[in-house]
C-alpha cells in the first residue's frame, strides 16, 4: 500500500507539472503570431497589421500621436515564423544634430537613435522574442517603447 501511495503521489505531481508547463507554453507570445502582437499593440493606441516591402508582417501604429512601425525579422521564405521584432519611428524635417543623437545613445539603454539617409532623426528598439515571451513581458516592451518615444521627443526633438 505504501508503494502504491508513493507511486500515485509521484504520478499526480508529474501530471501537475505537465499541465503547468502546457499552460505556460500557451501563455507565450512570439513573432510567429503577428495577430497576438497586434492585439497587444492596440492596447497602446491605434494599430493595423500590414506587410513591409519584403512581404513580412508589419504593424503600423500610433502611440500618443506618434506614428511608429513594428517590423518582424528573421521570417522564413513564406514571410512567416519570424524571430524578433523591431519598433521604429522617424521624424521628417526636424533638425537634430549628430551630437544630440550621440548624447541620447550614450545615456539610454533602450532606443537606438540615428540620422537616416535624409538626415532626419529616427529611433529603433529591437525586441528578441524568439522562443516566446510572456504577454506581460511583451506588454512591458511596449511600455518601454512608449517611454522611449516620449523621452526622445522631450530630450532630442524639442531641444
Amino acid at each position: 500500500m505504501k508503494v502504491y501511495l508513493k507511486a500515485t503521489t509521484y504520478l499526480l505531481a508529474l501530471a501537475g507539472m505537465l499541465l503547468l508547463s502546457v499552460g505556460y507554453a500557451h501563455a507565450l507570445v512570439d513573432a510567429t503570431e503577428p495577430y497576438e502582437i497586434l492585439n497587444i499593440a492596440k492596447g497602446y493606441g491605434s494599430a493595423t497589421l500590414t506587410t513591409d516591402s519584403q512581404g513580412d508582417p508589419k504593424i503600423k501604429g500610433r502611440i500618443d500621436g506618434t506614428q511608429y512601425g513594428l517590423y518582424f525579422y528573421g521570417c522564413n521564405d513564406n514571410n512567416e515564423d519570424c524571430d524578433d521584432i523591431q519598433f521604429s519611428a522617424a521624424w521628417a524635417g526636424i533638425p537634430v544634430s549628430l551630437t544630440q543623437i550621440n548624447r541620447w545613445n550614450a545615456k539610454k539603454r533602450f532606443g537606438k537613435a540615428y540620422l537616416d539617409s535624409d538626415g532626419d532623426p529616427a529611433i529603433q528598439m529591437t525586441v528578441n522574442i524568439d522562443y516566446g515571451v510572456s504577454t506581460r513581458n511583451l506588454e512591458d516592451s511596449f511600455n518601454w517603447w512608449t517611454k522611449v518615444l516620449e523621452g526622445f521627443k522631450e530630450e532630442v526633438l524639442d531641444r
